[in-house]
C-alpha cells in the first residue's frame, strides 16, 4: 500500500510514482491510467475554487485522487464524490483518502451511474480509450437514452465522460477537464463542440503544444477545458502555452475571471462552429497566405486503404504463398507496409524487388476460387478464429476484401516531417498504411495532366495549406483521415496557363529522373515550389 500521512500535504505527484512502480505499464494502459502532473491538477483546481459556493465536487475517473488532493490542499470542508472501475487503483484510493470522510470513493462506472446528481465544481482527467477498446455500443446507448442525442459510434470514451459531465453541473458550477486536443480537429468531436456551444458552458480552452508530452507514457496532445454554468460571459478563449512557464498566464485569467486578461484569440459563443477544426481559431491558417484556393475534393477523392482485419493472415510473401501453395493467380499484388516505400515514385521494378526480397507483398484474393490450397488455406482461417474478428465478421463471406481499386497517387497516414505523396507507378493496391488519392475523372487532371497535381502535392506550398486540417498527437506525430484532406483547400490549378502548366511539367520530370536513378535532386522541387509561390501568394 501506498502511505500518505496527509492528504492536504500531498502536493507533488510522488503517490503517482510510487504506483507506477508498483504496477505493470500493462495494467495501467489496460485502464488508461496516465496521471495528471500536480502542477496542472492544481490550476484546474483553482478554476473550481474560483466559485465561491464550491461545496459538492465530482472526480469521475478518481484514480489516485490528484485533483481531490489539490483542492484539499486549499480548502478542507469540500464533500468530495469519486468513481473508479480498476479494484487494483481503488483499493490504494482508499488508504490513501482513510482519514478523509469528506472523500466518498465508488467501485463503480462513472458512465452508469450518478446520473441523478448535480455538482458545484467537476474535475476530471477521463480515461483515452478508442471507440473499439470499450463497449461502446452499452455506453453510447447510455448516453443517447439519458441526453437523447445521436452519438457517432467511433466516438472516444473521454468525450462520453464530458457530456455527461456537462449535464450534471449545478447553476454557476465549474468544470474543468483535460483532454486530448484531437477532439477539436475530427469528426467525431463536432458532437462534443456542438453541446459546449448549445449549453453556453465554455469560457477557456488552453492548448498544449509543448515539445515534450504532458504525460508519461502516452502518446497524446492535451488541452484544458475551463467551462463555468454562471451567465456571466458569453466569449470563449482560446490560448496556446508552449512552456510550463505560460501556465502563469492561465492561473492569472483564474484569478481574474470573468474579466478577459489573457493573450489569446477570444470568440463569441455565436461565433463558433461546431462543424469546422477548431484550428483556427487558436492557430493561423497557412491557407491565407494564398488565394484562388478550392476544395481538395473538386480535383481528386481520398479513401483509406483496404483494411483486412487480420493483414498477419490476409498479407503473403513469396515464400508464404510457396508454404501454402497458393497460386499467384488467387493473390493480388499489394504494399502492406510503408517502410517498404523509400521515395515519392514506387515503380514496377521497386515492387519486383520486394518480391525478391521476400517482403509482404500479396494479398488474399480467394473470392470464387475452387482451388484445392485456396480452401484448406481459408479452412485454417476459421480454425484460428479469423471470421470471427471484427471487420471479417462483418463480411459475407468473411475473407472477402474491400473493392479497392489501385490508385495513381498513395499518401501517408501518420507523419512527423509533413505529408508523403508516392506516385503509384507500379500500379498495385495498398492497405491502410496509406489513403489513396483518385483524381476527379473527367477534369483537367486525367491522363498526363495528373503529373501537374502530382508536381504539385511534392511542394511546401500544397503541405503547408494541407496542414491546416492534419491532427495532431505527441512528439509532433501528425495524422490525416480521408476527409481531413478531401475537405482540404488546394491552389486552383485550373487556372495554370498553358506555358507555365508545361514549365511546371519539364521541372517535373526532370526530378522523377533524379530519383529513379537514386539522386534526388530538392533543388527542382524548391524551383516547382517557387513557380506556385509566384503565381499564388496574396500580394
Amino acid at each position: 500500500m501506498i502511505e500518505v500521512k496527509d492528504i492536504s500535504q500531498a502536493t507533488d505527484n510522488q503517490v503517482e510514482k510510487r504506483y507506477s512502480k508498483l504496477i505493470s505499464l500493462e495494467h495501467r494502459k489496460k485502464f488508461a491510467q496516465f496521471f495528471t502532473p500536480y502542477q496542472l491538477a492544481s490550476l484546474m483546481a483553482d478554476w473550481l475554487l474560483g466559485n465561491p459556493n464550491l461545496i459538492t465536487v465530482l472526480e469521475p475517473a478518481f484514480g489516485l485522487g490528484v485533483f481531490s488532493r489539490a483542492l484539499s490542499s486549499k480548502k478542507k470542508d469540500l464533500l468530495i464524490k469519486g468513481f473508479d472501475v480498476d479494484d487494483k487503483i481503488f483499493a490504494e484510493a482508499k488508504e490513501i483518502f482513510n482519514d478523509s470522510s469528506n472523500v466518498d470513493l465508488h467501485l463503480e462506472d462513472y458512465m452508469f451511474n450518478d446520473w441523478s446528481n448535480k455538482y458545484d465544481g467537476i474535475i476530471c482527467n477521463p480515461p483515452y480509450f478508442k471507440f473499439h477498446d470499450y463497449d461502446n455500443k452499452t455506453i453510447l446507448n447510455e448516453i443517447e437514452n439519458r441526453l437523447k442525442i445521436k452519438l457517432n459510434g467511433f466516438t472516444n470514451l473521454y468525450t462520453l465522460f464530458l457530456l455527461k459531465s456537462i449535464y450534471q453541473l449545478k447553476p454557476n458550477g465549474r468544470l474543468a477537464y483535460i483532454i486530448p486536443s484531437e477532439f477539436l480537429n475530427s469528426d467525431y468531436g463536432k458532437l462534443v463542440k456542438s453541446a459546449l456551444i448549445k449549453n453556453k458552458v465554455l469560457r477557456h480552452i488552453v492548448v498544449f503544444d509543448f515539445e515534450e508530452n504532458v504525460f508519461d507514457d502516452a502518446l497524446t496532445t492535451a488541452c484544458i477545458l475551463l467551462c463555468s454554468n454562471d451567465k456571466n460571459n458569453q466569449t470563449v478563449k482560446f490560448s496556446t502555452i508552449k512552456t510550463i512557464d505560460d501556465l502563469e498566464l492561465v492561473k492569472t485569467y483564474i484569478s481574474e475571471y470573468p474579466i478577459n486578461s489573457l493573450g489569446g484569440s477570444t470568440f463569441n459563443v455565436s461565433e463558433l462552429e461546431s462543424d469546422v477544426k477548431w484550428r483556427k481559431y487558436y492557430q493561423e491558417q497557412n491557407g491565407i497566405r494564398y488565394k484562388n484556393l478550392i476544395p481538395f475534393s473538386s480535383v481528386a477523392k481520398v479513401v483509406r486503404g483496404i483494411a483486412t482485419g487480420a493483414n498477419e493472415y490476409f498479407t503473403f510473401s513469396k515464400s508464404k504463398a510457396n508454404q501454402y501453395g497458393i497460386d499467384e493467380k488467387y493473390l493480388l499484388p499489394c504494399i502492406c507496409k510503408a517502410v517498404d516505400v523509400k521515395d515519392n515514385f514506387f515503380t514496377k521494378d521497386n515492387y519486383n524487388s520486394l518480391i525478391k526480397n521476400d517482403r509482404q507483398t500479396f494479398l488474399l484474393n480467394a473470392i470464387g476460387s475452387k482451388d484445392e490450397n485456396v480452401l484448406k488455406y481459408i479452412e485454417f482461417g476459421e480454425k484460428s478464429g479469423i471470421d470471427k474478428k471484427y471487420l471479417t465478421a462483418c463480411r459475407t463471406p468473411w475473407y472477402t476484401l474491400e473493392n479497392r481499386p489501385p490508385s495513381p497517387i498513395w499518401v501517408s497516414v501518420f507523419n512527423r516531417n509533413g505529408l508523403k505523396f508516392i506516385k503509384n507507378e507500379a500500379n498495385i493496391s495498398n492497405l491502410t498504411t496509406f489513403h489513396c488519392v483518385y483524381p476527379v475523372h473527367n477534369s483537367l487532371f486525367d491522363n498526363v495532366n495528373v503529373d501537374v497535381l502530382f508536381a504539385y502535392l511534392l511542394t511546401d506550398v500544397a503541405r503547408e495549406i494541407f496542414e491546416d486540417n492534419r491532427r495532431e498527437y505527441g512528439n509532433g506525430l501528425q495524422k490525416f483521415e480521408p476527409n481531413d484532406l478531401n475537405k482540404a483547400l488546394m491552389l486552383n490549378l485550373y487556372l495554370l496557363d498553358k506555358e507555365l502548366e508545361n514549365e511546371i511539367l519539364e521541372l517535373y520530370r526532370c526530378y522523377r529522373n533524379t530519383v529513379i536513378n537514386h539522386f534526388p535532386n530538392e533543388e527542382i522541387i524548391k524551383k516547382i515550389n517557387h513557380l506556385f509561390k509566384r503565381q499564388y501568394s496574396q500580394s
